[in-house]
């Protein structure tokens, strides 16, 4: 029964990991329109945003399987 909580969370988790890409990608290209204006502030802001996304979204994945592979081990 345990496994059977481990899958749904891993699901949700790959759910939450694309989301965190598509925001990547929308805070990319938030950046580049920023840029073009020369608005320093919201350059900083959007390329933060963008970095923190692209972070988030590979390392929850792997924090993940790091921690399956830790039960699995005991």
């Amino acid at each position: 029964m345990a496994n059977m909580n481990l899958l749904g969370a891993g699901n949700w988790l790959g759910i939450l990991s694309t989301i965190l890409i598509v925001l990547c990608f929308y805070f990319s290209l938030s950046f580049f329109q920023h840029l073009k204006t020369g608005e320093e502030r919201l350059i900083k802001q959007s390329k933060f945003a963008a970095v923190f996304c692209l972070a988030m979204s590979l390392l929850i994945p792997a924090l993940y399987s790091l921690f399956i592979y830790n039960q699995m081990m005991k």
